[in-house]
């Protein structure tokens, strides 16, 4: 008597190459493991509008609904998402049920010609698709003393951004280097920036795997893959974006680092204005803490205390 076979694993991906790349990354652990996994490809309205800011558009979730929707009909078993790009809240029906081991969560000066920030000339243009990214390059040019470099709006995938950058659109563009090393591109960084110079993005670096709620059975199979200090770092980081409001519009950093037994958040919030120059308008609020950190629960608790420190410093909650 012949046994059934299980069917494939089914992981819905966008289909920029470095969506490609992680769920590919995924399917080859999933096969590693004994299952049969195949991908299903699909272009997201964030994928499509290029022309106008997340922000004005509808945020990040743009990325993520196609996906969701294959979940929920039936045609995926899950989705592979960029932490950075999920929302803070997910939909009713579904759920986080894997976080991996983080990549390289920093940002990267990518430039042909220019070594570092300092290094940029008179009037120089940098692209970049985040108001995070916005806010906090403001703040280091307004340290430097320079009124002059303008920072401009860089939107489509790493190799679109690219190859805007070579066509000299740009004289320097900021990206996660994380998504440079995963597509085989370290050579194009130009100087890392470390946290106290640029502080992540809340996730940035890290894959998260999304399910439709109840599914234990892939609960189970993507347990092998899960790294649990990841996990509880990148919900401390969420957790403050989520009790700011989480929104696309609102240029907020956290990132949280293990050190000493101690899981230590920073976070910084900002304001964006259309002013040309450099200078931010109004200063960066900065908080910090550390604590001792052994569950979901207790990472949650230590961003909840982050995002107070930081509406108490003056940062404005969004409202959605």
């Amino acid at each position: 008597m012949n046994l059934p076979v299980p069917r494939p694993l089914v992981i819905a991906t966008r289909e920029s190459p470095l969506a490609m790349w992680q769920a590919q990354h995924v399917q080859a652990l999933l096969e590693q493991l004994g299952h049969r996994v195949s991908l299903l490809g699909m272009t997201t309205k964030g994928d499509q509008i290029l022309d106008r800011s997340l922000s004005k558009v509808g945020g990040k979730g743009l990325f993520v609904k196609e996906l969701e929707l294959a979940l929920e009909d039936g045609r995926a078993d899950m989705a592979v998402h960029s932490l950075k790009d999920m929302p803070m809240d997910l939909p009713e029906g579904f759920a986080l049920a894997c976080v991996m081991q983080r990549e390289d969560p920093r940002d990267a000066l990518v430039s042909s010609r220019f070594a570092s920030l300092r290094d940029l000339p008179p009037g120089a243009v940098v692209g970049t698709s985040s108001l995070r990214r916005v806010v906090l390059l403001r703040d280091a040019f307004a340290r430097m003393g320079r009124t002059d470099i303008r920072i401009e709006p860089l939107r489509g995938n790493v190799n679109t951004r690219l190859r805007k950058l070579d066509d000299g659109a740009y004289d320097a563009i900021v990206l996660a280097a994380a998504g440079l090393r995963r597509l085989g591109m370290a050579y194009r960084i130009r100087a890392a920036f470390e946290p106290d110079e640029m502080l992540p993005a809340a996730g940035q670096g890290a894959l998260g795997i999304e399910v439709r709620a109840g599914r234990q059975d892939m609960v189970l199979a993507l347990a092998p893959l899960a790294h649990i200090a990841t996990w509880q770092a990148v919900t401390a980081e969420r957790t403050v974006s989520r009790e700011m409001g989480g929104s696309c519009s609102m240029p907020l950093a956290a990132h949280a680092v293990w050190r000493g037994g101690e899981l230590h958040l920073v976070a910084a919030w900002g304001v964006v204005d259309d002013a040309p120059a450099a200078v931010a308008r109004s200063p960066l609020v900065r908080a910090s803490a550390a604590a001792t950190v052994d569950s979901l629960l207790q990472a949650e608790a230590l961003g909840q205390g982050v995002a107070q420190q930081l509406c108490r410093g003056g940062a404005v909650r969004s409202p959605g």
